[in-house]
């Protein structure tokens, strides 16, 4: 008997060793990390300039320019006659400007681009108006830079196809008046003549192609009457969460480098052909400047109108013809006669050509240059763009409270006003929107004798109450209901603050400030909407408390925001709580360093109402918190209890199987979030089908193992898995583990 113990004590100590073996190897090697987020380029937060007019006075990107071809005016000289002269072709007929007409928008006019010998080749041709600030060039992206892009075109096979290049840089070289040119701009005499010096000129000169006079960019800047009533319409069309144009062309580009399935029905696989981690259908997201003289639209130059285009958009782009892969962002959209014309009297006043650049009369080389081009798309925008050249500008005075006189609307107050006035609304009901562009507005609600807030009702028409995009901006004391989008809009604002509302039945969002600055949510209360109640997206320096959410898809929701606070609230009823998130293909790439504490997140199991094919359809009913791929987050002293998936929940956006990886262009893994001191009761008793699929026992928090250093000090509270790493772990300790227990789920997952 003692032999059997020896052996079975032995097989035990081997065992063991073995196990502590199999620790040491597994704390050796790293935990997955997210690649570092860029500190200073984040996106997070508003953009406005310093001094600025309006929130809608953006500061224009950093040109990209490589530090080794800094632009100097010989470079731009010799680049915009290289631009323009046949010599860079094969059979000296094509030039750039053949296919980028400066009078066509730097277009062509064609559905598709038209190569050597008249071949028709695969996409439309892009403008080239502010190409300098794009990092992602061609419909596809492929190429990150302009000199590299100068390249492709020359000596692509179909399009100028100049396959001897050593034979143009001959022939350039026997031309006198580049051999100066060229020496000017590089230095060197003849020898300054090589392909990539040709490139470098014809980046420089493409980086001067900058429109920002527009009417739109003059009303931003404080001449509120540079754009008409109508365009002023558009705009608020532009920026509602109706038609959502503003989440992918974001001001003052309004053009992005994410790439986009807006589902154009035919079989190019545009990002998917160049990246591995591209997405079928997916295409770089153009500018809209200019966007009224480049018809026709889309990759393939298949619409020939903007009235196309907005009609292909409302029917939720590529959904009407089954492309499955659409962006949630393109979802469909209504609107009457009017809002669609107002809307294109709005994209009418992106256009500007004050930059033009002279077509030149000649060339050195002596070949032709391109003729001029009778565009009659410039007369159509300028019968819309007039503006009220009538209105005189009111004389500045010091601000004053001016209050909404019986049978005016608030519109109308709000369009007397000068920043730093107040405009007071008296109790009563308005059905209408009101928009505030102008800097430093208190739009406040006199309540009546019982205490109740005067009431915007959008009568189920209405996309949203209010939508703002001054910088020190103030709402409060009001009652919004029955919009069909957002109750309160605010839209790259620094310094914004909500107060003392009660939103219902608003659509999406109930309060929405979104890339925005110093943002101050408090005494709000929002029910009935089918995404988050209270929400603040791509913000820097968030504050919510003291306000209510119930009844609604998500409570409160922190989106790829930077730096924020949530306490001293009361969620209840919702299909989730309290919502910290990370998003892909937004223009912030970050969501990290918030608190959440001293909330009460009750009871949060209501069905999922979000509509189809909407993100926020894929939240599990029941849970109290949840972290989705934030970082640094702090969660404690809230008290969570009756929810019937869990109390709080960290996951990874991989984790959830909603996203496709490819289009993950952020840190999909929840990192250095810190869960202590909460009290629970009652959590994790009817989990969510999602949950239940995984076949896990759940309780008061649920992670899926995930991230780097994320610590959970609960002592009373059951969890998945059983053992939680503690902020006492040793580092070693915690990789470990981590990497054993990510083994682990991805053997049962």
């Amino acid at each position: 008997m003692s032999t059997i113990l020896k052996w079975i004590a032995r097989l035990l100590g081997g065992l063991v060793a073995v196990l502590v073996v199999i620790f040491l190897i597994a704390a050796a090697f790293p935990l997955p990390q997210d690649p570092p987020v860029d500190m200073e380029n984040h996106g997070a937060g508003a953009s406005s300039v310093e001094p600025s007019y309006s929130g809608l006075q953006r500061e224009f990107p950093p040109l990209n320019e490589p530090p080794d071809n800094p632009t100097t005016p010989e470079k731009v000289a010799l680049g915009r006659l290289l631009f323009f002269d046949p010599v860079l072709s094969e059979n000296n007929e094509m030039a750039c400007a053949t296919c980028h007409q400066p009078d066509l928008g730097f277009s062509d006019g064609k559905p598709r681009a038209t190569g050597l010998d008249g071949v028709e080749l695969a996409r439309n041709t892009p403008t080239l108006w502010n190409v300098g600030y794009a990092k992602n060039l061609f419909w596809d992206g492929r190429i990150s830079s302009l000199e590299e892009q100068a390249a492709v075109p020359l000596t692509h096979p179909q399009e100028m196809s100049t396959q001897d290049t050593e034979a143009l840089v001959a022939e350039l070289k026997a031309i006198p008046e580049y051999v100066a040119l060229f020496d000017a701009a590089f230095g060197g005499g003849e020898e300054a003549i090589t392909l990539e010096n040709i490139t470098r000129a014809l980046a420089a000169f493409e980086r001067t192609l900058i429109t920002n006079n527009s009417p739109f960019d003059r009303y931003a800047a404080g001449d509120f009457n540079a754009l008409t009533p109508q365009q002023r319409r558009g705009l608020a069309i532009f920026r509602s969460g109706a038609t959502r144009c503003f989440e992918c062309h974001t001001a003052p580009t309004f053009a992005s480098d994410t790439f986009r399935v807006i589902g154009v029905p035919d079989d190019d696989p545009g990002r998917a052909a160049v990246a591995e981690d591209g997405t079928f259908g997916a295409f770089k997201v153009p500018t809209l400047r200019n966007i009224a003289l480049t018809a026709p639209y889309m990759h393939d130059g298949s619409m020939a109108t903007l009235e196309e285009v907005i009609d292909f958009y409302a029917k939720g782009g590529g959904r009407a013809h089954g492309v499955e892969n659409v962006d949630v962002f393109v979802s469909g959209f209504e609107l009457t006669d009017q809002e669609k014309a107002d809307l294109i009297a709005f994209l009418y006043a992106l256009t500007d050509e004050s930059n033009l650049p002279e077509i030149p009369t000649s060339v050195p080389s002596g070949l032709p240059v391109i003729e001029r081009i009778e565009n009659p798309a410039r007369e159509v925008a300028a019968t819309y763009n007039v503006g009220d050249t009538k209105a005189e500008t009111a004389e500045s005075r010091a601000p004053v409270t001016i209050t909404v006189a019986p049978g005016e609307t608030i519109q109308a107050a709000v369009d007397r006003a000068q920043p730093g006035d107040t405009i007071e609304i008296p109790y009563g009901i308005y059905h209408e929107r009101v928009v505030v562009d102008m800097n430093d507005i208190t739009l406040r609600g006199i309540p009546n004798e019982q205490g109740e807030f005067p009431i915007l009702d959008g009568e189920g028409k209405l996309s949203e109450g209010v939508i703002a995009s001054g910088n020190n901006f103030t709402v409060g004391n009001l009652h919004v209901r029955n919009y069909t989008d957002n109750g309160v809009l605010v839209e790259g604002v620094t310094n914004v603050h909500f107060h003392d509302i009660f939103a219902e039945n608003t659509g999406t969002y109930g309060v929405y400030p979104v890339q925005s600055t110093n943002v101050l949510i408090e005494r709000v209360e929002v029910t009935g909407v089918d995404d988050a109640g209270i929400y603040a997206g791509q913000c820097e320096n968030v504050v919510v408390r003291d306000s209510v959410a119930y009844g609604n898809v998500l409570g409160i929701e922190l989106e790829n925001t930077l730096g924020g606070e949530v306490y001293n609230n009361h969620t209840y009823d919702n299909t989730v709580g309290i919502f910290i998130v990370i998003l892909p293909q937004l223009t912030s790439k970050i969501s990290a360093n918030t608190k959440v504490y001293d909330n009460i997140s009750e009871d949060n199991n209501h069905e999922n109402f979000a509509p189809e094919g909407a993100l926020a359809r894929s939240a599990p009913s029941g849970v109290g918190i949840l972290l989705l791929g934030t970082d640094n987050a702090e969660v404690y002293n809230n008290v969570v209890r009756n929810n019937k998936t869990t109390g709080v929940a960290v996951f990874s956006l991989t984790g959830t199987g909603v996203f496709d990886v490819n289009e993950l262009d952020v840190g999909p893994l929840p990192e250095g979030n810190w869960v202590h001191d909460n009290t629970y009761e009652n959590n994790g008793y009817d989990p969510d089908p999602f949950v239940k699929e995984l076949g896990i026992p759940v309780g008061d928090i649920l992670w899926d193992g995930s991230g780097n250093n994320n610590r959970f000090n609960e002592e009373n509270a059951t969890s998945f898995p059983p053992l939680l790493p503690g902020d006492g772990w040793p580092g070693f300790v915690r990789r470990g583990y981590g990497n054993i227990l990510n083994f682990l789920i991805g053997l049962v997952s």
